[in-house]
């Protein structure tokens, strides 16, 4: 018989904790929340201040009972659920069925899994905290009204298999705002000068930048070529040099929504992937003689905040590994964002000894390379500050300026180790200018006008929403891959080329929100209901009165919608051919992913293809068929004649019209990172990458 019965979520934790704790310690899972509001029906008694009504989660009772089997044994019973609302509410629920006092130590708390922090959290346990249960209660009960109202709407008035939630219509109300943005683009004309330099047989360029007083922009070929005329000859004067020194901060740890953005541009990682990752590295990996032990700290944090600890040992790491140069100051500490619930650390490594190097032989390729990610953002935050010279040259002739500007890394400090990536990434790299002073001439060996037009915003990537989710103060760090993954899940976007794509059935849901319920689609109110919650866990707020304030409005909105709202009929197009099975007309359907072509002579014929895109090239191999895109079962987009199985010419890379210029044969559009780059597919003819 143990002594102590301890209560974790993951059975995954639950040896590697038992290990640390020793033989008066038991450890068992709960395998995550053992009690919610029922499936079947609302749960939730609005008339009687939202009280809601918990039951044992089906398959949940044998791990309930086996729980209670163990209480009954037990001196003493820790709950050690995540450190977050959701542990709290977790614990709260274990606690309720377990008959546990809630008001007792009974809550233990850990932010990484290692023996000294298992241990040291063992020494200071707590009562359950009631104001992260409520927050975290509030936020159920909210999503679960918002849900089980506006959802059976849906289901009647379009189609089954519906759902609009709190958060999920926020973001694809931001993914459609984004999509008509660029409809209703309407590009801009403008131009630019370049010229080519050259002084003491060294070349650089610079940018038509104005007259000596202002910056001048150019909107159209007169402005250009008036430019053009003011310049007399090859030789320009040097007007001002300015030199200065410049520093680049390194970027904070991980926090879970920069994880994800990272993740995403370095990895190309998927926001669920990178978390489940993210939870196998927090739980804890076999790494040899240490036997489990968790790598990195809880992943879900919206805080910078490092330990003393950890900042001692990356600064001796630092020191040992780069040099005095290379440290910062102990004492320096990552600028809490306003935000920031800041409950817990940042994302880190458990121990910043154990390098990625290490740990090749334990870790799968995948958490590998997110293991790297992680170490090596946190190892260059505690680094010093990059210095950067930069110099910026006006060249003059005839009144008209070009500015040249240079840079050059002077120390590399934490861009010795890693530089942060970006969704517009520039690259740091050196970008000399011959000595210049003041009065020198340079000669311009050629200068070219160049039009442009100014382009739409771009469709939002996974880590791009994300971002622009956290800044406006949407979802907290545990719903943003859900969040993303259910709109998916339920066809209201696709992705293409990794960016969102609101689907035809995705516009229909949308506008139907929109006009019923405004408010659950509007950002700013969608934000101040999270503010509402942190107040409630902050104990400044009552749970119920949140609830209340909301509901008195949502419930007209509901009344109102199941009088008012159409039935929308989506109905089946043409599709302009005949099925090939029973030779009547195939017509496009609306599915949950999207369209598809199916017989319109169902139910008799269940004929149905999926829709393929042609893009105008002919079949390289058969030289009759068309090629055409598709889709993997892994949603990848690939290449093929639309002959198959009669033709089997299939590319990864998409090809293009015109034949190889030196061998004829098939163009490819290659995908680089800096761009696409046209190549052929039998010789080594290439192009130079366009951006």
């Amino acid at each position: 018989m143990s002594d102590y019965l301890v209560i974790v979520e993951s059975p995954a934790k639950a040896k590697t904790i038992e290990r640390y704790l020793g033989k008066k310690y038991k450890v068992k899972a709960s395998i995550g929340h053992v009690r919610d509001l029922p499936r079947s029906t609302m749960g939730i008694d609005t008339e009687n201040n939202f009280e809601p009504r918990y039951i044992t989660i089906r398959g949940k009772g044998p791990v309930l009972q086996d729980l209670k089997s163990a209480a009954k044994k037990a001196k003493k019973i820790y709950l050690a659920a995540d450190p977050d609302r959701e542990g709290e509410a977790i614990a709260w629920h274990l606690a309720t069925a377990l008959n546990i006092d809630i008001h007792s130590d009974c809550r233990v708390l850990f932010n990484e899994i290692t023996k000294d922090a298992i241990k040291e959290s063992f020494k200071h346990p707590r009562p359950i905290d009631m104001d992260l249960v409520d927050a975290q209660q509030a936020r159920r009960i909210l999503d679960r009204l918002v849900g089980y109202n506006i959802s059976p709407l849906l289901w009647k008035k379009v189609k089954k298999g519906l759902s609009a939630g709190r958060v999920q219509s926020v973001a694809l109300r931001m993914i459609i705002d984004r999509e008509n943005e660029i409809k209703n683009f309407q590009p801009e004309e403008y131009w630019t000068i370049e010229g080519n330099f050259e002084k003491g047989k060294k070349q650089f360029d610079a940018l038509y930048y104005g007259s000596g007083k202002e910056k001048i922009k150019l909107s159209n070929e007169a402005q250009v070529k008036d430019v053009l005329k003011l310049l007399k000859g090859e030789d320009f004067e040097v007007a001002k040099v300015v030199k200065r020194e410049r520093k680049r901060n390194a970027a904070p740890s991980f926090t879970t929504s920069s994880l994800q953005q990272e993740a995403a541009r370095k990895l190309n990682f998927r926001a669920k992937k990178t978390m489940m990752l993210a939870q196998q590295l927090y739980e804890g990996i076999d790494v040899g003689k240490e036997g489990t032990v968790g790598l990195i700290t809880y992943m879900r944090t919206d805080s910078t905040r490092i330990s003393e600890t950890a900042k001692k040992e990356a600064f001796e790491y630092v020191q040992t590994t780069y040099g005095d140069e290379y440290t910062t100051p102990l004492d320096q500490q990552a600028k809490k964002s306003e935000k920031a619930q800041d409950a817990h650390e940042a994302i880190r490594p458990t121990s910043t000894m154990r390098t990625p190097d290490q740990l090749k032989a334990v870790l799968s390729r995948d958490q590998l390379r997110l293991y790297r990610l992680i170490w090596e953002r946190f190892i260059a935050s505690q680094m010093a500050s990059a210095v950067l010279d930069t110099v910026t040259a006006d060249l003059q002739n005839g009144g008209a300026f070009f500015r040249a500007t240079g840079s050059q890394v002077k120390f590399p400090g934490f861009m010795k180790l890693y530089i942060e990536g970006s969704d517009d990434q520039k690259e740091e790299k050196d970008r000399l200018l011959p000595p210049m002073e003041k009065g020198d001439i340079v000669k311009s060996l050629n200068i070219e006008p160049k039009q442009h037009f100014t382009q739409p915003p771009p469709r939002f990537s996974e880590a791009r929403l994300v971002k622009t989710m956290e800044e406006l103060g949407i979802g907290r760090p545990s719903t943003y891959a859900p969040t993303l993954d259910t709109i998916q899940k339920r066809g209201y976007v696709t992705l293409d080329s990794k960016r969102f794509v609101p689907t035809e059935l995705g516009e229909i849901v949308h506008s139907l929100v929109l006009e019923f319920f405004p408010d659950v689609i509007n950002i700013e109110f969608t934000a101040k209901m999270e503010q509402d919650l942190d107040s409630i866990e902050e104990g400044n707020t009552k749970w119920a009165k949140i609830i209340d304030d909301f509901y008195q409005d949502f419930e007209k909105h509901v009344q109102h919608a199941e009088v008012a709202m159409e039935k929308v009929e989506i109905k089946d197009e043409p599709a302009g051919e005949d099925c090939e099975k029973c030779g009547s007309p195939m017509v496009f359907k609306l599915g949950r992913y999207g369209k598809f072509m199916a017989c319109s002579n169902f139910p008799d014929c269940r004929n149905t293809k999926a829709i393929v895109k042609a893009i105008g090239v002919t079949c390289p191999t058969c030289k009759e068929g068309e090629i055409v895109e598709r889709k993997s079962k892994t949603k990848r987009i690939f290449f093929g004649c639309n002959r198959y199985p009669e033709c089997d010419f299939v590319s990864w890379d998409k090809p293009i019209s015109r034949p190889c210029p030196k061998c004829s044969e098939l163009l490819v559009e290659k995908k680089l990172k800096k761009g696409v780059q046209i190549q052929c597919t039998k010789c080594d003819y290439k192009e130079t990458p366009s951006q």
